[in-house]
């Protein structure tokens, strides 16, 4: 007893710590960039605003993005860790349930057949379009007498992936006028994202980050195994169909505001797991903070790497969870 009470106590520490790690994450997102601020200015831009290039900045860009990658990178740290409960595979990405190319998909069609060009659109379509791709891998991954299966709705994600990407490269091709407009948003970027954009999908987003800690404990129990969990009395197919349903919010959502952005999922989970282990009721409230320090110091990093232009934040994402993934995969990390 004495020894789990240590622990907790040690994890509360480890929350205090990211919460401090994530506001001065935050702080630096806003200070930081190709306009130099600081703190005292980013307050006085609220309180005693004058128009100054500093205090737009400030007000219309920094803020927006930092709290838009804050809630992103929470909500795709979060998935990975349920995606990779679920599906019991310690390289799982959210690329893998296809979401994020059948929400590219949903733009691309827009933009090639119907001339969408408007952001806020783009937001409502992504949402429909990685929905849509979800039931889909969620339908055939359960489909035959076994029911939901890891191995199937892999399977399932990787067929959806690969369809919904040869589509996009054909209609791109079929319609260069607007390759270059899509394609950046395919990159995956916080940058001139308005806070409206996200409050339209925040309710969404945080009723599944409340699904998300009200599943943890269950999840923790089909870990065990199927037959183990049903000798428990645990529903399996009614937490599967949740655990699913959440992921495909939590990545919808993120997609909707800022694009597809990988390996925060795949990468956030294997961080927590080394912090304070396989618990996933502690992993989800620690992939919350991890994923959000992630995004936006993949955010900070993205400013200075092509400045005074910037990298899109999926670029950055992609440098930093290429060589990770491939060290998992070498490694063959058993998720323990």
């Amino acid at each position: 007893m004495q020894s789990v009470l240590n622990g907790a106590a040690w994890k509360l520490t480890g929350l205090a710590a990211a919460l401090l790690l994530l506001a001065f994450a935050l702080y630096a997102s806003i200070v930081y960039g190709v306009i130099g601020t600081s703190w005292r200015t980013a307050v006085d831009a609220y309180f005693h605003y004058n128009g100054s290039n500093e205090h737009i900045a400030i007000r219309q860009l920094r803020v927006p993005r930092a709290l838009i990658a804050a809630a992103v990178g929470a909500s795709l740290g979060i998935a990975g860790t349920l995606l990779q409960a679920l599906t019991k595979n310690p390289l799982a990405d959210l690329g893998l349930m296809g979401i994020n190319s059948g929400a590219g998909l949903a733009i691309v069609c827009a933009v090639t057949f119907f001339s969408v060009s408007s952001l806020r659109d783009y937001t409502w379509i992504a949402f429909i379009g990685a929905i849509a791709s979800g039931i889909v891998v969620y339908i055939l991954g359960s489909a035959g007498r076994d029911g939901l299966s890891p191995l199937k709705v892999t399977l399932a994600g990787a067929a959806v992936t690969a369809l919904a990407s040869s589509m996009i490269h054909a209609l791109l091709l079929a319609n260069k006028r607007n390759m270059e407009e899509v394609l950046y948003w395919l990159a995956g970027s916080v940058q001139g994202r308005s806070l409206s954009l996200l409050g339209d999908v925040f309710p969404y987003m945080a009723a599944a980050w409340l699904g998300a800690f009200a599943i943890a404990g269950p999840m923790n129990t089909l870990l065990l195994g199927d037959d183990v969990a049903k000798g428990l009395g645990q529903r399996t197919a009614l937490v599967k169909a949740a655990a699913g349903a959440i992921v495909m919010t939590l990545c919808a959502t993120s997609v909707a505001v800022a694009g597809p952005i990988a390996f925060i999922g795949l990468v956030t989970p294997h961080l927590c797991r080394y912090l304070i282990g396989g618990d996933i009721r502690w992993m989800t409230v620690y992939s919350a903070f991890v994923g959000a320090i992630l995004l936006i110091a993949a955010d900070i990093a993205g400013r200075f790497a092509a400045m005074p232009g910037e990298m899109p934040i999926g670029v950055m994402t992609a440098l930093i969870g290429t060589p990770f993934f491939i060290y998992v995969a070498r490694k063959g990390w058993s998720g323990k």
